[in-house]
């Protein structure tokens, strides 16, 4: 049987704790969670050829603000959607690919 979520939790920096059923612990920046987001999306941004940089970036508002995670919410027994925010909520994060993301905590 594959691990389950026993704890989540955000530290003091923001930081997504989960503690899985098989007594491993991993910490997940937002920077993390949302690079590694596995909506259509962000899936073709990360796999378009790169962009040349214009001179003068203009950001948005959502750009400048601090990476944090807003919400989380269970999607079935197997994934997570997490509102991040700049207002992006469409990816559903399975609990394989929260295993996979992250690092170990010590």
């Amino acid at each position: 049987m594959n691990p389950q979520p026993t704890a989540i939790s955000l530290d003091s920096q923001q930081r997504l704790h989960i503690r899985w059923s098989d007594s491993q612990e991993r910490l997940y920046t937002p920077k993390q969670l949302r690079d590694g987001c596995p909506c259509a999306t962000c899936r073709e941004k990360r796999n378009a050829p790169p962009q040349p940089a214009p001179l003068l970036p203009v950001l948005t508002l959502a750009e400048m603000a601090p990476e944090r995670i807003m919400a989380m919410t269970p999607v079935g027994n197997y994934a997570y959607a997490i509102t991040f925010a700049d207002g992006h909520d469409t990816g559903i994060f399975t609990l394989a690919l929260l295993r996979e993301l992250g690092s170990i905590a010590e």
